[in-house]
């Protein structure tokens, strides 16, 4: 049990066993790490994966030399491509058809699936965008995307510039600013503001546009 144990830990926080990882595979790091990636990103089943601070610390760790930071983001923004138009795929053949007792319906979180499917009813195709940047709710909106029947060109579109974003927001930051510790210990509350920030604009627009009516 203890070794199974150890197993599901080391796959939970694989962000910080990147050191280890690098020396034992070198170059076969980059596919470990697009495996995990798209895993994440395109199996349904597998939300708990880490995301964000795996994209932030391998740029921390690309920015002293262990990657190379171009092909980093190449391997992420694949991988992150492919994973989401893989379960929009699995959520338009499957995804109405799981019943909540069957097998994989009791694996699928449903709470995190409902509030995934009201987030997508809300906020429509921006919301593939959006949640990139949502740990969990990520791996569930292609799913309900796919489920919903919306139009295949429009969801890749958002998937690109969703996965450019995240990609390069979260590697890039981690290159340029993951060695300093106050950032590196409060990352997630880095990365909300500028969340807000980069949709600043659009809530200032829904508020102007309620006012005047």
């Amino acid at each position: 049990m203890t070794i199974i144990q150890n197993i599901i830990s080391f796959i939970l926080h694989i962000d910080e066993h990147l050191v280890e990882i690098i020396r034992n595979f070198g170059s076969l790091s980059y596919v470990l790490l697009f495996l995990i990636v798209f895993v994440e990103t395109g199996l349904v089943i597998f939300p708990f994966l880490p995301g964000d601070s795996l994209l932030f610390s391998s740029g921390a760790l690309a920015a002293m030399g262990a990657f190379n930071i171009v092909l980093l983001l190449i391997v992420f923004f694949t991988a992150a491509v492919i994973g989401d138009t893989v379960n929009y795929q699995i959520g338009k053949k499957v995804g109405t058809a799981i019943k909540p007792k069957s097998l994989i319906g009791r694996v699928i979180n449903q709470e995190k699936m409902s509030k995934a499917e009201d987030f997508f009813n809300k906020h429509g195709g921006k919301t593939i965008v959006i949640a990139r940047f949502m740990p969990f709710i990520r791996t569930f909106i292609p799913f309900v995307a796919g489920a919903s029947r919306m139009n295949y060109r429009y969801f890749f579109i958002y998937n690109v510039i969703g996965a450019a974003l995240w990609v390069g927001i979260c590697t890039i930051a981690g290159f340029f600013f993951g060695n300093i510790p106050i950032i590196k210990n409060n990352f997630s509350t880095v990365l909300l503001l500028i969340i807000f920030v980069s949709v600043l604009p659009a809530i200032i627009g829904v508020l102007k546009s309620r006012l005047s009516k």
